[in-house]
């Protein structure tokens, strides 16, 4: 069955814009293609494989050409079924809030588990560096409470959507909608008209799918 699979990075909840964005495009989606699964990850309420111990020497085996302990191999496990998982999908979609210019910290330790040699891309002398998830599409909502678009003068400070499009489009994700929610640190109305318009991208963009 093909899958969507929905990366939820905000702690907010109820009170999140980019994941009542993220609701809207989900709906659009589903009334145009109800057989397809949604696979919710809450990376707020996952237990993410951490990279320490025998996952980080496990990883160095693999990089060095040696064979993994029992111990390494029952660690790695971990993170191939995470992988597994992420690879499973036919379409992502994320939402996630600006983070001190950046992307939160677990939607960064999610990233920090999928990006692996062998997996989600490849190296050789010949070809350098070759994405290996390809022939998917992908979606994120971005809420930050200041404004970051072109002729804002803050450009520079959007590692949000740079981080995440620049390491899906490395594992070979390149198509890859933005939908921009800002600013959210406005006057309330203000707010609303900015959500509103962004549901409408986000609308949009799940029916083009």
């Amino acid at each position: 069955m093909a899958k969507l699979l929905y990366i939820e990075a905000s702690p907010r909840k109820s009170r999140s814009s980019s994941i009542e964005v993220a609701h809207s495009f989900l709906s659009a989606f589903q009334g145009t293609h109800p057989s397809v699964e949604v696979d919710k990850l809450d990376l707020w309420a996952t237990a993410l494989p951490s990279f320490d111990g025998p996952t980080i020497d496990a990883k160095y085996a693999i990089l060095h050409g040696l064979a993994h302990t029992p111990e390494q191999a029952e660690a790695w496990k971990a993170v191939e079924d995470v992988i597994a998982r992420f690879k499973s999908a036919d379409w992502y979609l994320f939402s996630l809030p600006m983070w001190n210019f950046g992307v939160p910290y677990v939607l960064k330790h999610f990233i920090d588990v999928i990006i692996q040699p062998g997996l989600t891309f490849s190296y050789t002398p010949s070809e350098g560096y070759k994405g290996l998830v390809t022939g998917k599409k992908a979606a994120a909502v971005y809420a930050r409470g200041g404004a970051y678009g072109p002729g804002t003068g803050a450009e520079s400070y959007d590692l949000q959507s740079k981080t995440l499009a620049g390491i899906m489009g490395f594992i070979g994700i390149t198509d890859f909608a933005h939908i921009f929610v800002e600013p959210t640190l406005s006057a309330p109305a203000d707010v609303e008209a900015t959500v509103a318009k962004a549901k409408e991208t986000a609308v949009s963009t799940a029916k083009a799918w």
